[in-house]
């Protein structure tokens, strides 16, 4: 397993659940099928900006990402279309990545993941309907800057 997919899941976890020691961090990373030893989970801990809360493990020290994603989606979206579960984001050249990214840091429940290219993101939902849910939000946030 590599560090960045354990570091990865570790962040998916304290973002979903209450984790307050690294005991319990190793027990979930074990039912993910992420094996972790204390020095491991401790290294990572540091690595990733972790500290413990009252409610648990948060992190702290973010990455800076940039511009957020109603102000890319308003200066570089020209298209938003529908493709059963998938929302098709068309840009400006050049741009679909950084929308994507920012996309990401998002962390939209509605979003399983993206992909994307020089002009196109593709948008994975889960099913038809939340991809019409994304597609609406797109479509709000594009109304909003305009």
């Amino acid at each position: 397993m590599s560090k960045s997919f354990r570091q990865g899941q570790i962040l998916k976890l304290i973002r979903a659940k209450s984790i307050g020691t690294q005991e319990e961090l190793a027990q979930e990373l074990k039912k993910l099928g992420v094996a972790a030893t204390q020095v491991t989970l401790s290294r990572d801990i540091r690595d990733l900006g972790l500290a413990k809360t009252p409610e648990g493990y948060r992190q702290i020290t973010p990455s800076e990402t940039g511009p957020h994603l109603p102000t890319l989606a308003a200066e570089f979206l020209q298209d938003v279309r529908l493709a059963q579960n998938l929302v098709v984001l068309k840009t400006s050249p050049g741009h679909a990545n950084s929308v994507a990214v920012a996309l990401d840091d998002e962390e939209w429940a509605e979003v399983v993941g993206t992909l994307a290219g020089d002009d196109t993101i593709v948008v994975i939902a889960p099913d038809n309907a939340t991809a019409e849910t994304v597609r609406a939000k797109f479509l709000a946030m594009i109304e909003r800057a305009g």
